[in-house]
């Protein structure tokens, strides 16, 4: 479809909502959450996922999505921007912490940005892990700017890293709801990365970590409800802090998967989802909002996890959360938008959470161009993408490029949490097929040098630009 088709195609259906100019934008992003976890996409699941498979129903699912990275802040980096994080050298490995200081430029545009000039209310509800204040270390006895508010949300409520990540506070706009005047200590005897880890640190009174992802869903479905009483459409980005570590589903949740706590902490999740979504069908709001549901990198799933929940929690894709290999970043995505969107829908077409931002430019007509954003209006409308190539970063900063089949791997093992045994004689860099080798069994680095040239040349003329 060509971009007059397309806008023809979008005027049209825009003219006949009864509703505002453009769309309302919601992006619910699980923390950690597995491409297998979501029974849409992996029918073996352990883990029953009514809601998310409602939305993918009435929606389009995406088969070959994936996270700018492995890891949380990189992702998130990437979504707000849609700038590779690895373009930014504090971002080339690694993520942020509680206190780490924000580590988007405030002069760059974000989509807040986008979405508040074009009259949007924009707000972030959940976990932010972008880093808040200025300076080597925030100060949270002070107020705690800049933050999202200076990257053009009207709305901040959330906490400042990941669940296993002290200070555990809740952070409303550029203040605390109560200051960090308690400690919490790791409940784990070994000190290693299980189920329920968390770090030792200050905690504030009314924090309590099983009580955090409810807390978003119940802010979030209030932030909705609120909305449906003005006249301006909303953009609403609620980044969840599940099934994060800590796995702490609720006493309602215990047992309602066959994955152990983490599968009941995926359920927990999927009806926090379901919740939001029931916001949004019983404030009349359903119709004419584009809904996107996702992950911010694949689920921490070591062996013998897969084996011990018969669960693959990253589906057959190689590697885990942390990873270059598949597993890593090869997240779901699903978008739902009644009338644009055909329901029942897949596409194979390559996507990264980068393209969020020119997408939603598109949608409200703004000349923006993130460096590394593609925008999926055409795919939402049932073109192929434009996206030619993508690239992937692991934990530890190793870079992979996406074109076709191929995959090139720049570099040897999983960059990440995988230990991988490497042979002494092994190719410097890794090449699969992914049409034939999807679970990247095959190193054909040696046996395609043409191929493996071809990327290298690619993957050096992105980091050079």
């Amino acid at each position: 479809m060509n971009r007059i088709l397309f806008f023809l195609a979008l005027g049209t259906f825009l003219v006949s909502c009864n509703s505002p100019k453009h769309p309302n934008v919601i992006i619910i992003m699980a923390d950690d959450m597995g491409f297998g976890d979501v029974e849409a996409y992996n029918s073996e699941s352990a883990i029953p996922t009514p809601h998310m498979d409602l939305v993918a129903s009435e929606g389009m699912r995406f088969n070959d999505a994936h996270s700018p990275s492995g890891v949380c802040t990189p992702t998130r980096y990437g979504l707000l921007t849609g700038r590779y994080a690895w373009r930014l050298p504090e971002l080339a490995s690694g993520v942020t912490w509680g206190y780490s200081p924000l580590v988007i430029d405030t002069n760059r545009t974000t989509i807040a940005d986008i979405m508040s000039e074009a009259e949007y209310h924009t707000a972030v509800i959940g976990k932010w892990h972008l880093g808040l204040g200025a300076g080597d270390s925030t100060d949270y006895n002070q107020p705690i700017s800049p933050g999202p508010r200076a990257l053009g949300f009207d709305y901040f409520y959330g906490i400042p890293a990941s669940l296993d990540m002290a200070p555990y506070v809740w952070v409303e706009n550029e203040g605390l709801t109560a200051p960090p005047t308690d400690s919490t200590e790791n409940p784990t005897s070994d000190g290693i990365f299980t189920g329920l880890f968390w770090r030792s640190g200050p905690m504030a009174p009314d924090f309590s970590h099983i009580d955090v992802l409810p807390i978003i869903a119940d802010k979030a479905s209030e932030y909705i409800s609120t909305q449906a009483e003005k006249d301006s459409p909303f953009f609403l980005y609620v980044p969840l802090a599940a099934p994060h570590t800590p796995w702490l589903p609720t006493e309602e949740f215990n047992g309602t998967s066959e994955a152990g706590l983490y599968g009941d902490f995926v359920v927990m999740v999927d009806h926090a989802i379901g919740q939001i979504t029931s916001a949004l069908e019983e404030s009349g709001q359903a119709e004419n909002t584009l809904l996107i549901i996702t992950s911010d990198n694949g689920a921490y799933w070591p062996q013998p996890f897969p084996s011990n929940f018969a669960h693959q929690a990253n589906y057959t894709w190689r590697g885990m959360k942390a990873d270059i290999h598949e597993g890593g970043h090869r997240v779901p995505l699903i978008a739902r938008w009644p009338g644009v969107i055909t329901a029942g829908s897949t596409t194979d077409a390559l996507a990264v959470h980068t393209d969020f931002f020119a997408t939603v430019a598109d949608i409200v007509g703004a000349e923006y161009q993130g460096e590394d954003s593609f925008s999926l209006l055409p795919i939402f409308l049932g073109d192929s993408g434009t996206r030619k190539e993508a690239v992937h970063q692991s934990f530890n900063g190793m870079l992979a490029v996406r074109q076709g089949p191929w995959k090139l791997i720049d570099g040897q093992g999983s960059g990440g949490f995988t230990n991988v045994n490497i042979p002494p004689d092994a190719p410097p860099r890794q090449l699969y097929n992914l049409d034939e080798d999807p679970g990247e069994m095959i190193n054909q680095y040696n046996a395609y040098p043409d191929v493996a040239a071809s990327l290298i040349g690619v993957l050096d003329s992105l980091r050079s630009q």
